[in-house]
């Protein structure tokens, strides 16, 4: 039986897009896409569709386009009930501190799979996909795109035309190398290495639904807890050569990173859990920054336009936002693609920018990236528990919320 729901097919004159990337911006731009009444063919470089992922948060934004595509119901909130949150130290001192909702107020706690597979099986069977295939040219005219798209199992080509192309194939786009490039390189590294693991069982000595931060300058650790399955874990530290940090294993980095003192008995268990882990995510945290997201009739969104960050917890709500208004626009020109696409970036373009900005400024509080901001985050911390200070910081983080709420789609 197939994962995805069958629709009623629309048989009238239809035009035809190629989405490149299975990933949560691909899956949601060929939901809505499907749904503004176009044909749509998925590319996607894998073998099959990716399982699993860690965790993620989902704010309003995101939450209100995956609503309106009739998959947000299918996105479980992992929050751990009655969850504390600690401050430790390599010494095993704990204090109260603050948890992943405290820094994200209003975020659905979640892990990337979930929301793959809530739109995925939303995807009608009319929505064709093709694994093991990648686009290996683009050719553009004023009516169309032709696509050389090589399948990676035969090794043979074939050239195909459509009336737009989107690239949803992440970080390292090769939608936006073939379509963008000679130009510069649009990314930008912030200098900050991160590791992600699950691990198999809690942290000795803690509670299954408690979280825990290590924060140092320079580098931290975040632990964090699900209702229903085992905490994942976040290293991250600065570095002032990303390079040299992918030249040795892994584990060997972060030891690195992290291993000039003594351990402790927690980051030291932490560390050995993620030598032993079964898969993990080891890479450089870099955002994209482009003049224009789109160019003729080819489209890129999510991290291959803008690349978030984690360190901004907006990364998948700006997917699902940025696809869910992609389709409005086209929606609203269905006859004029370069005007949809100009009108897509113009609404778009402000939230994509406060979150770049985002980015770099919330880092600090997840890693403090020196002594200075160590010590700004320890004052925070302990500013915002008291009733006046803690009101107006509240009042500072009012605009943060506002632009991880907004709807996109339903304002433009």
């Amino acid at each position: 039986m197939s994962e995805r729901n069958p629709m009623d097919k629309n048989t009238a004159s239809r035009q035809r897009a190629l989405v490149v990337g299975l990933g949560i911006s691909g899956i949601t731009s060929a939901l809505r896409l499907h749904r503004a009444g176009w044909d749509v063919v998925v590319l996607e470089k894998a073998p099959e569709r990716r399982r699993g992922g860690y965790f993620l948060a989902l704010f309003g934004a995101g939450l209100a386009a995956a609503e309106r595509l009739g998959f947000a119901d299918a996105v479980s909130n992992r929050v751990a009930p009655d969850s504390v949150s600690y401050d430790v130290d390599r010494t095993g001192r704990r204090r109260r501190g603050v948890g992943y909702a405290d820094v994200f107020p209003g975020s659905r706690l979640t892990v990337r799979g979930d929301i793959e597979d809530a739109a995925f099986t939303a995807l009608p069977d009319e929505v064709e996909i093709r694994y093991s295939t990648v686009p290996v040219a683009l050719d553009q005219y004023p009516d169309g795109v032709d696509v050389v798209i090589r399948d990676l199992t035969t090794e043979t080509t074939t050239v195909e035309r459509f009336d737009l192309v989107v690239g949803a194939d992440g970080l390292r786009s090769t939608v936006r190398r073939l379509a963008f490039e000679p130009e510069p390189s649009p990314i930008r590294r912030l200098n900050y290495m991160i590791a992600v693991y699950s691990l198999p069982e809690p942290v000795p000595g803690y509670r299954p639904q408690d979280g825990l931060t290590m924060a140092e300058a320079g580098r931290s650790v975040w632990v964090f807890p699900f209702a229903d399955r085992p905490p994942s874990v976040l290293f991250s530290y600065r570095t002032d050569d990303v390079d040299a940090e992918f030249t040795r294993t892994a584990i060997d980095s972060l030891r690195a990173a992290y291993g000039a003192e003594p351990t402790g008995s927690t980051l030291g268990w932490l560390l050995d859990q993620f030598e032993k882990a079964p898969d993990h995510l080891f890479d450089s945290t870099e955002q994209v920054h482009l003049d224009h997201w789109y160019r003729g009739r080819v489209v890129l969104v999510g991290d291959a336009a803008w690349c978030l960050t984690l360190y901004s917890g907006m990364g998948a709500s700006a997917g699902l936002a940025g696809a869910d208004l992609l389709g409005t626009m086209l929606e609203r020109h269905p006859h004029d693609v370069p005007r949809a696409l100009q009108d897509w970036e113009d609404h778009l373009r402000p939230f994509i920018d406060y979150h770049l900005g985002s980015g770099v400024s919330q880092r600090g509080f997840l890693t403090p990236g020196n002594r200075a901001e160590l010590l700004l985050r320890s004052v925070m911390i302990r500013l915002g528990r008291l009733p006046i200070a803690g009101r107006l910081l509240a009042r500072t983080r009012a605009k943060s919320a506002r632009m991880k709420g907004l709807d996109i789609a339903a304002a433009a």
